[in-house]
């Protein structure tokens, strides 16, 4: 007859005692894991994008626009580039994931565990803050070979690029709960995500806008997070970093908020 097991290997942490934030560990090691195994599609892919786009725009544009006084555009260019990369690679991370999960049937795995809401929640918004990271430096990298990068306000740089790429993960986090197949996915992401980005200045100084489209741009959130990454960049900018900051953090807090909720209410993930 075998000996009895000791108590310490029966033990399992729960949610109340013990290491009740090992679930939020194994999360989100899962989801950071998932997009790093196919690295080349969820990194490489979007930094060549981003080079495409600075080679284009930037032989097209970089001896007609001078956005900043003394400038190039090329230059101007890269910190938008950037932070369109964060962005986008950071909603879709978090919303494809998800909406992986509830389409395979392998997102009870998730929901069987002692997760909390904000476990749950924070997994999955700090691996897609990771993948948006993890592309926007690299964009940076390859790109900043094309055009010489100052640094005259460098510590508002990885505020607005961390506070950006968390808001596009809650983003992505309430797309992926709202949507029940890619084909929603897809809309609210070529019809709100894509307009908003390529609608925010990463492009063009909103100056040089007719006043109406001025406007329009400053109601759009995206707006904010790249023209404060930017100033972090040149100390220039279309509004004040402050205002930026305050825009894209209200913005986080309120669409948290709508995350958690649904979340703690199982919305669209229990059936």
């Amino acid at each position: 007859m075998n000996p009895p097991l000791p108590a310490s290997v029966l033990a399992v942490p729960s949610a109340t005692g013990g290491d009740s934030w090992i679930g939020f560990r194994t999360l989100l090691y899962k989801e950071s894991l998932r997009f790093w195994k196919v690295s080349f599609q969820t990194i490489v892919a979007p930094v060549l994008t981003g080079v495409l786009y600075l080679l284009v725009f930037g032989h097209v544009l970089d001896t007609r626009v001078e956005p900043f006084a003394g400038v190039h555009y090329s230059s101007f260019l890269i910190p938008g580039l950037v932070m369109m990369s964060i962005l986008q690679n950071a909603f879709a991370n978090s919303s494809s994931s998800l909406i992986q999960s509830k389409i395979m049937g392998n997102l009870v795995f998730l929901l069987l565990p002692p997760l909390s809401a904000v476990q749950f929640f924070s997994a999955y918004v700090l691996a897609s803050v990771l993948r948006g990271l993890s592309v926007g430096l690299g964009v940076f990298v390859v790109t900043v070979w094309f055009a010489p990068a100052a640094f005259e306000a460098p510590l508002w740089i990885p505020v607005f690029a961390l506070a950006g790429a968390a808001l596009l993960a809650v983003l992505g986090l309430i797309a992926g709960i709202v949507s029940d197949k890619f084909d929603q996915l897809a809309a609210f992401q070529n019809f709100i995500i894509l307009p908003a980005t390529f609608l925010s200045g990463v492009f063009y100084s909103v100056h040089s806008l007719p006043p109406f489209w001025q406007v329009f741009s400053h109601a759009n959130p995206f707006f904010y997070m790249i023209d404060g990454f930017r100033y972090g960049f040149f100390a220039q900018s279309d509004v004040s970093p402050w205002l930026s900051l305050l825009v894209v953090a209200l913005s986080f807090c309120a669409t948290s908020a709508v995350a958690l909720i649904m979340l703690r209410r199982g919305y669209k993930l229990r059936s």
